[in-house]
């Protein structure tokens, strides 16, 4: 990142504003799906109230450490990639 005074510019707040929101809406569209496919058969089919209520609160205790994970592991990717050169694929500054 490059700074002048210890300050980010206008466009490095804005880039990690979008990977904020990025970072934000991919962990939702993924906990809905992983919500989907874990409690979606209790809530379409006739289980057993014993596998309906495991599959509910399993997917209710998964979905939010998979929200997590998935915003953190964005940021993170986020983060390491600011040291990398604009042109991928490009190593040597002479290339």
């Amino acid at each position: 990142m490059t700074t002048t005074g210890g300050r980010r510019t206008q466009a490095e707040r804005d880039a990690m504003t979008v990977e904020i929101g990025y970072a934000l809406v991919s962990a939702v569209f993924v906990a809905a799906v992983l919500f989907g496919a874990v409690a979606g058969p209790a809530l379409l089919f006739e289980l057993p109230g014993v596998v309906e209520t495991l599959l509910v609160r399993g997917a209710l205790v998964l979905v939010p450490v998979v929200f997590f994970l998935r915003v953190a592991t964005v940021l993170y990717r986020y983060r390491q990639g600011a040291g990398q050169p604009s042109q991928p694929g490009r190593t040597n500054p002479d290339s």
